[in-house]
């Protein structure tokens, strides 16, 4: 229980995983898929940029004198979760898209009843 407390980012980040995941799975509204992917996406950023942060450590920007590759934090795992954060917003716009066209042809974004209107 203590590891819960004082990792409370990673901690966080696995209760919105889990809010993501169920409204991903329990909600039959597109938008409502959408936005349980989005919160999915922002947990997994949280939980890799909490993982990459080293407490006591700078960013590597060396402004007056160097502190030696000790001093510094890693910059990779930020510049990797700044490039997901781009797929995650281009794939929400691609999939918002499709949802429109969606409730173009059938009138209505709820799956269950997109699935009677297909006879399946």
């Amino acid at each position: 229980m203590k590891g819960l407390i004082t990792n409370y980012f990673e901690t966080a980040s696995i209760i919105l995983f889990g809010v993501g995941f169920v409204t991903l799975l329990l909600h039959n509204n597109l938008i409502k898929k959408i936005i349980g992917m989005n919160i999915m996406d922002t947990a997994v950023f949280l939980f890799f940029i909490s993982k990459g942060y080293i407490f006591g450590k700078e960013a590597p920007i060396i402004r007056e004198m160097h502190k030696g590759v000790a001093g510094y934090v890693n910059p990779i795992p930020t510049a990797l979760m700044l490039t997901g954060i781009v797929v995650a917003v281009s794939i929400t716009a691609f999939a918002l898209s499709l949802t429109i066209k969606i409730y173009e042809k059938y009138g209505t974004i709820e799956l269950d009843e997109i699935m009677k209107m297909r006879g399946e």
